[in-house]
């Protein structure tokens, strides 16, 4: 069941995509489409999943499920992440590599390997200032509050002098 992504409570289990390219305004429009059908069938156990879903800085698929109502089940991620890869491979863009790191260049969303990221860092190419994104935010108030911080309040502080 589709509700608006901003409608959900704080609590509410939050999954982030992140794409290693930026999407055009095109994919977009197309990826939002995808979404609701895909949020709109949703379900675990023959149970509609109250959801909603947003696209951030034309590269983050961000979708939230509200499980006061019904909890995810492995077989309804499992459709989640089938979706995903899906995709995956309709854009030709990775989405479900964890090991690279969005963060902010002024204006502009940057992405990198882990490596590369790790090897920035010696080179105070990035600092303890720098924005990231924490993907490994669980819930609606953590990514309202936790997503978009400086590398010094996120794991990625570990990289940083």
């Amino acid at each position: 069941m589709l509700v608006e992504f901003d409608t959900l409570p704080e609590e509410s289990r939050v999954w982030i995509y992140q794409a290693n390219r930026s999407f055009s305004e095109t994919e977009i429009s197309e990826i939002n489409e995808k979404l609701k059908v895909f949020i709109e069938a949703w379900t675990a156990h023959g149970q509609d999943l109250q959801s909603g879903f947003k696209v951030v800085y034309k590269r983050f698929i961000v979708i939230a499920l509200n499980q006061n109502l019904n909890a995810a089940t492995g077989c309804s991620i499992d459709a989640s992440v089938h979706f995903i890869q899906q995709l995956e491979k309709e854009y030709n863009v990775d989405l479900m590599d964890k090991m690279n790191v969005s963060y902010k260049q002024g204006e502009f969303i940057a992405h990198k390997s882990l490596i590369d990221f790790k090897k920035m860092a010696k080179q105070k190419a990035v600092s303890k200032r720098t924005i990231v994104f924490n993907n490994l935010v669980t819930n609606i108030a953590e990514f309202k509050e936790n997503w978009e911080v400086p590398a010094s309040d996120s794991w990625h502080s570990r990289f940083l002098n």
